[in-house]
């Protein structure tokens, strides 16, 4: 058995480190970087990078610094150290402060640097060769429940092996006066007993179940870097979930266009490019204006191409802005050529314009660049009401003009509003031109959302239009997601969205019920839907000018609270540690009200947060979070760093299968400890009523050590591997304060045990009828090696074979046979079992009689028949266990397992 243990261990740790080293070269694949090598720009990983090579940062699509460098151009950069320096600031990058350090990441600008070190001699390389390998991680909650029960089951068997050793003491010195060469056998006996009794494979079926759970979730587009998440998801009560690439394709695509006071009209399947151009409405500087400033105001990662022999255009960098590009070149232009023309813009003539790149607190980005003229043209894009917002002027039908109040009103109450109901992205453009160039100039009356003063430069804009940007819902998601709230599992979804778009997208996806969270003329109930802003005014008091995080503020809000819009990531950061911190169910006033009037049913345990994120601002959340998902298409290093899972596709659907796998691992414990506490308590019992009884135990040692190898290597293997089914998430999800063993469990095992029990005992003291046993005169011959003895070891082997089919169920199901053929592990290991048992009691009896005790002529085909009879009736006695427990459940008022109470 040990042997079995430490091998299978063995293998797994090593198809772990397997699978790991397979996650880092995926990971590594996924992490892109343009570089300038040679003179041309090319994208490459981040392990494909050499000294040398010009390597373009921003803190939107390329944070994190994977090299150190020096730097070379750009603007307004800044880059979080504290990692390395435990300086809190953010540290400006310049001519002055030129170093680009490695592990470092950019909170803001972007620019070019100049690699001089890369991998183990960067310095980020340095400290990770240093420390590799260090550091433990702290056992799971399933692992530590599995330990102390370990413990206990072993402290019985101890006892239990106590009583036995000094009854069988006893008899053999008190009573019948052996000598001392006996001591031998009974301290052989309580050793076997021992082994049978300490369940070593405990801890064998959670690595098998965790590490197979991790192989076959990889397979279903979920890479797992720590394994304990796979049984935390088990746990999972809710799911804080991004918008764009999660819920939807990322495939952004411009779907509507209000340019110039013109609502421009897109036939069905056409698009808003094509409709724009061939509207003659729209004055032709108007459309050359629109290309100009897709093509400048987007970063430099963002583009489009094609592959050789396709019309399906490939997006690079960041989506909004493909979507933008494309319209472009819908229209006729090359975005490319409109780029390398204006000066300010192209790689060569950055230093005479400047770029403000998109921040969180400004919602917004611009980009400054030389006119042909004279004089500078800012281009302006970002959310829309925060560009409306700082626009003075309007772009309308050719003409210039002041943009009024009410006009502003108007459109942010008709076209925004069509738009966002409409679950598109609203985006705000406008520019304005200026004299000279101050890049860094402020304007203290417009504020950002952060309270910071605004860039001057993007004030007093000209509204040039507002254009409308579907990213298109996964066709997957909704059913995913009425699977989460079927299976327990409530889902927020957290967007920097408007809220508008945010609640379409929502109700598309099932987040928001229209019955359940909105009222008859379908407006969202409050509290269902807010926005950050308001979110965080909330949850916080305000002490000595800072804002304090109230929980039972926050626990006034959270169980009605389904979409929160226009978020930012300590918004992420808030839920999660919110979540995790209330005990709202200790309420249980509240939750039976909650439940009354709102029909919102709060989970009885604290809750267990999943959340996803893909930028470098949601690693603390998701290091906060009990589950972190990073998505593997759109997230950023540090990201997929924080994340216990990464999501290969950036799809929802495959956080569901996640939580039926988490699920799957505790049902396979539960399975294993179903089977092996019948063993244990048969065998312990058997053993105690023989030494009490001064009666020889039919199981000698090798018979238990026998057992002991089918019940803690075999059973666990073949349990543990058993595959995962929808009836999962049917279900509430695990408690993580509950019992591993429920009272269904309970009742198999004892019911289970008492039939093995008196049917073992029965079979030792009446045994007369059995056929074909020898005679001595007139007694049935019986004791070791006799055929008695050999059928009573057969039988209880056969017993555990049996048995391990209604162990594959914890819930009353019957039909034991049901999923047998979507786990050949399992069979080939039952009958693996059957077969050596039917060598070693029929075929190699004459050479086994002697170690094992058995006759060396085997069993008659009568015989046999008994045995599996016998066997077989444990099937039976499952089915009136089954029904046994329904009729008393029924009679008071005890609701099935896996249901929610009424």
């Amino acid at each position: 058995t040990v042997c079995i243990i430490v091998n299978v261990a063995a293998i797994l740790d090593w198809k772990r480190e397997r699978m790991f080293e397979a996650l880092t070269k995926r990971l590594a694949a996924s992490n892109k970087r343009f570089i300038i090598r040679d003179g041309k720009q090319m994208e490459v990983t981040d392990q494909d990078i050499c000294v040398g090579d010009i390597v373009s940062f921003n803190a939107h699509m390329a944070a994190i610094i994977s090299c150190d460098g020096i730097f070379l151009s750009g603007k307004d950069v800044k880059t979080d150290e504290s990692a390395l320096t435990g300086e809190p600031e953010p540290i400006a990058k310049n001519e002055e402060h030129p170093f680009m350090i490695s592990g470092t990441t950019v909170n803001a600008g972007g620019g070019t640097m100049l690699v001089i070190a890369v991998g183990d001699y960067s310095i980020a390389g340095k400290i990770k060769k240093s420390v590799y390998g260090q550091g433990e991680t702290e056992p799971s909650p399933l692992y530590s429940k599995l330990h102390a029960m370990a413990n206990t089951i072993g402290a019985v068997g101890i006892a239990c092996a106590s009583v036995a050793f000094i009854a069988m003491c006893i008899w053999s010195f008190g009573v019948h006066k052996k000598d001392a060469a006996e001591l031998l056998d009974i301290f052989l006996v309580t050793l076997g007993v021992l082994a049978c009794a300490i369940p070593e494979g405990l801890p064998l079926a959670l690595v098998i179940a965790l590490a197979l759970t991790s192989n076959k979730m990889t397979k279903e587009n979920n890479l797992v870097k720590t394994l304990n998440s796979c049984e935390t998801m088990g746990s999972a009560t809710t799911i804080c979930t991004d918008k764009t690439g999660t819920l939807t394709t990322n495939r952004m695509t411009v779907r509507g266009a209000h340019v110039a006071g013109v609502d421009v009209e897109v036939p069905t399947g056409g698009s808003v490019g094509k409709a724009m151009n061939d509207d003659s409405r729209v004055p032709g500087g108007v459309k050359k204006l629109v290309a100009d400033l897709c093509a400048v105001c987007t970063m430099n990662e963002s583009g489009i191409h094609y592959e050789e022999g396709s019309s399906v255009p490939m997006f690079q960098g960041n989506p909004t802005e493909c979507a933008l590009l494309k319209m472009a070149e819908e229209m006729g232009f090359d975005y490319k050529v409109i780029r390398n023309q204006a000066a300010g813009r192209s790689p060569y003539t950055l230093d005479k314009g400047s770029a403000k790149v998109f921040t969180s607190s400004r919602k917004m980005m611009s980009w400054t660049v030389r006119r042909p003229g004279g004089g500078y043209r800012v281009y302006a894009k970002g959310a829309s009401e925060i560009v409306l917002g700082r626009c003075t002027r309007l772009h309308q039908a050719g003409d210039i003009r002041d943009l009024s109040e009410i006009e502003a009103k108007h459109i942010m109450d008709t076209t925004i509003s069509k738009f966002a109901n409409n679950a598109m992205r609203t985006i705000g453009v406008a520019y304005k031109d200026i004299d000279v160039l101050q890049p860094d100039a402020l304007d203290t009356t417009a504020l950002n959302s952060d309270g910071s003063p605004a860039y001057a430069s993007e004030t007093g804009l000209t509204l040039l239009g507002v254009l409308g940007i579907e990213d298109p819902l996964r066709p997957e998601v909704a059913p995913a997601i009425a699977k989460c709230y079927k299976a327990g599992i409530d889902v927020r979804m957290v967007t920097g969205d408007n809220l508008q778009t945010a609640i379409a997208i929502a109700k598309g996806a099932g987040i928001l019920n229209m019955e359940l969270h909105c009222d008859k003329a379908g407006q969202v109930l409050p509290k269902r839907a807010m926005e950050g802003k308001d979110f965080r005014k909330y949850v916080h008091d305000i002490s000595n000018g800072e804002a304090v995080f109230n929980q039972a503020k926050f626990d006034q809000i959270w169980p009605y609270l389904r979409v929160l819009a226009r978020s930012s990531p300590d918004d992420k950061l808030t839920l999660a540690k919110g979540l995790n911190g209330s005990q709202v169910y200790k309420d249980k006033a509240r939750c039976a009200e909650l439940l009354r009037d709102d029909q919102i049913v709060v989970f009885p345990d604290r809750q267990v947060v999943a959340m996803t994120g893909d930028g470098t601002n949601d690693a603390p959340a998701l290091k906060s979070a009990d589950v972190g998902f990073a998505m593997g298409i759109a997230g950023t290093q540090i990201a997929k760093d924080a994340a216990n899972i990464i999501l290969l596709d950036d799809n929802f659907a495959s956080i569901v299968v996640a939580a039926k796998w988490g699920r799957n691992v505790f049902d396979s414990i539960q399975k294993f400890l179903q089977f092996q506490l019948t063993v244990n308590a048969s065998i312990l019992i058997i053993n105690v009523i023989c030494a009490v009884a001064d009666k020889k135990s039919p199981l000698t040692v090798l018979h238990l050590l026998w057992l002991n190898l089918i019940m803690d290597s075999a059973a666990s293997i073949a349990l543990a591997s058993e595959p995962p089914t929808d009836q999962l998430l049917e279900r509430p999800p695990v408690n993580r304060n509950d019992s591993i063993v429920t009272g269904r469990m309970l009742v198999n095992i004892v019911g289970m045990a008492c039939y093995e029990i008196s049917l073992m005992c029965g079979l030792l003291w009446s045994y007369e009828w059995i056929p074909d046993l020898e005679f001595h005169g007139l007694e049935v011959a019986t004791g070791k090696k006799s055929k008695h003895y050999t059928m009573l070891f057969n039988t209880f082997v056969l017993l555990q074979v049996a048995n391990e089919y209604n162990s594959r169920f914890l819930r009353g199901e019957w039909q034991i046979w049901r999923g047998l053929s979507k786990n050949p592990l399992y069979l080939v290991i039952s009958l693996g079992t059957m077969l050596v048992q039917v060598i070693l009691v029929q075929i190699a009896s004459p050479i086994m009689s002697y170690p094992l005790k058995i006759h060396p002529e085997g069993l008659s085909a009568a015989q046999w028949f008994i045995c599996i009879g016998f066997a077989a009736g444990t099937l039976v006695v499952q089915q009136f266990l089954n029904l046994a427990y329904l009729a008393v459940s029924f009679a008071l008022g005890i609701p099935s397992e896996g249901q929610r109470p009424k």
